[in-house]
């Protein structure tokens, strides 16, 4: 079994503080993380005007656009995203919403890029994300399989490397809409593609389940706090989840081994020692 790849998703958790993003990126290094994932969308794109100007009270203003264009990153803050990542040595990358985000993050010559479960049905969308060659991660949250085959499809005539993703859209998920089952499913389903788990439980169970049915790639939305102000803390790992995710994944494959019975060097000398009427 290959080696498992930890993503540490921080999505929008920084508030819209670089500092804050930074610190993220820290705990995710610090853990044992093999990259940190944002999310990058126009919201002018993604969003209607009138919910733009639909109330919501919070920390920038009192309507949902006040909110949405806050926690959103620029050029200079990705710039200094991109700047940090190279000075602690960890990848970043995004789930991108629209194609001029998409355009964005591509000016970056990130390692990946992520197509996010809502995207999944937006064929002209998948297609130029495959075009682009890059090695794609793709989550299937709110999806069945007809949807899932379409963009696998794409992938396959665009001969893009990529990767399936199973995933609950809900946030945070319950333990009972996990269903980590779907990564052996995956697996069979599409032989010879890479399969993961993103994860929207506040857990650590689904993930540690999902790299023991073989996943090889797990993601987990993070946070400094759970109670931190934002519409996806509370799906979130702190630290200390997160450190015994990256533990236990990254054991996963040593202890599933290969599957081929073997009787190891240790075992024929407690053999000599146990098994009396053989001695």
């Amino acid at each position: 079994m290959k080696n498992i790849q930890i993503i540490a998703e921080i999505g929008i958790n920084h508030n819209g503080s670089i500092e804050t993003a930074k610190a993220l990126m820290d705990v995710a290094k610090q853990c044992g993380c093999d990259y940190v994932k944002f999310q990058k969308r126009d919201v002018d794109t993604i969003y209607s005007k009138d919910f733009l100007d639909s109330p919501r009270e919070s920390p920038w203003g009192k309507t949902q656009g006040e909110q949405k264009r806050a926690l959103e990153f620029g050029f200079e803050e990705y710039r200094e995203i991109d700047r940090y990542s190279e000075e602690i040595g960890l990848p970043w990358f995004a789930s991108c919403w629209d194609f001029e985000s998409l355009a964005f993050i591509e000016s970056f010559n990130p390692p990946l890029h992520k197509i996010a479960s809502p995207m999944l049905t937006h064929k002209i969308f998948v297609r130029k994300v495959a075009s682009l060659g890059r090695t794609t991660l793709i989550s299937t949250g709110m999806s069945d399989w007809v949807p899932i085959l379409n963009a696998a499809s794409i992938f396959e005539a665009e001969h893009c490397p990529y990767a399936l993703f199973h995933c609950t859209s809900e946030y945070p998920c319950p333990d009972d809409a996990c269903n980590i089952s779907m990564i052996p499913e995956l697996r069979k389903k599409f032989p010879g593609v890479s399969v993961g788990y993103s994860n929207h439980s506040p857990g650590i169970l689904s993930c540690i389940g999902a790299a023991f049915l073989g996943a090889e790639w797990i993601e987990a939305h993070v946070t400094l706090d759970r109670t931190m102000y934002g519409s996806d803390q509370a799906a979130s790992i702190e630290r200390p989840g997160l450190e015994r995710i990256v533990q236990y994944c990254k054991l996963a494959p040593k202890v599933i081994g290969d599957g081929i019975k073997i009787i190891r060097a240790a075992e024929k000398t407690n053999a000599k020692k146990l098994r009396y009427w053989e001695a």
